[in-house]
């Protein structure tokens, strides 16, 4: 059977792109190694796909419609947005695998909504372009990535028990999938930041170290334990983006963590956490 053979928290935090130089060189100098150790790590994992967990910034979708979940199962170009150092570009989708995840979910009552052409924006695109394509030169083949957006930019928001739904379902239509599937997922996003709002370029480092921490024990209990109120306080509406995080430890069997890289970095309005998932016996 096919499995899930790991996974990784990451941010997709598009202030680093337009103000690159406004941390301390130290920090940049951690942040941008943090990627490439994370395109090290997954290369050594040797996938032939990844599943990138982003999120709605309502770019993509707004008040005429806004999914819960939607699976890309078909072309794949993008980011929508125009931000330096991302290139605009079509992305190889594995639609056999989308759309049997898709296929798949029906029979547990995950009624994925599809999105057969599909512009996806920077909670995918960061992350594929610093670690997804430099995995692929280092395995010398490409990785087809297949996106998955949730809806945690703006109410309603998904809640964490789908989160959790969609993670292990993801990895059961991985199992039923080809023998020879080995599957990396990314949950793309936060950790504290603040959107537009007054408090914006606030980081909550003891939030975050929290965060993080659940990952490192594997407690996806505690990691859904929180509630909307109590996010919005401690970490602010783009935490909200932790519900990525979720989803893909879910998928990760039996998942611990290490944590790969932490720096609150206020001049990029983020504290921008990076973890490896790493799946267990099953």
């Amino acid at each position: 059977m096919g499995k899930i053979v790991g996974g990784f928290w990451m941010p997709h935090d598009p202030v680093m792109l337009v103000a690159p130089d406004a941390p301390p060189k130290a920090q940049q100098d951690v942040v941008w190694g943090a990627y490439e150790e994370c395109a090290r790590r997954m290369a050594e994992l040797n996938p032939t796909s990844v599943i990138i967990v982003g999120c709605d910034h309502y770019i993509l979708f707004g008040t005429h419609c806004l999914p819960r979940y939607l699976i890309g199962v078909g072309d794949v170009d993008g980011p929508i947005e125009r931000l330096p150092m991302l290139e605009r570009g079509v992305v190889k989708n594995h639609e056999e695998l989308a759309n049997h995840i898709v296929t798949e979910g029906e029979k547990q009552r995950i009624d994925w909504a599809v999105g057969r052409s599909f512009t996806m924006d920077h909670a995918f695109a960061i992350p594929h372009q610093f670690v997804v394509k430099p995995a692929e030169k280092l395995l010398d083949r490409t990785l087809p990535s297949i996106p998955v957006y949730l809806a945690c930019g703006v109410d309603p928001f998904i809640s964490f028990e789908r989160c959790v739904d969609l993670g292990e379902q993801i990895r059961a239509a991985v199992e039923s999938f080809d023998d020879d599937e080995r599957v990396v997922i990314i949950g793309s996003g936060g950790i504290s930041h603040w959107v537009g709002t007054v408090e914006m370029g606030k980081v909550d480092a003891e939030f975050d170290q929290e965060i993080l921490q659940h990952g490192v024990n594997g407690d996806l209990k505690a990691l859904c334990s929180y509630s909307n109120e109590e996010i919005l306080r401690r970490g602010g509406n783009g935490a909200m983006e932790i519900r990525t995080f979720a989803t893909a430890m879910a998928a990760v069997p039996n998942a611990t963590g290490e944590i790969i890289a932490y720096e609150p970095v206020p001049e990029w309005v983020t504290g921008l956490g990076f973890l490896e998932l790493i799946a267990g016996e099953n």
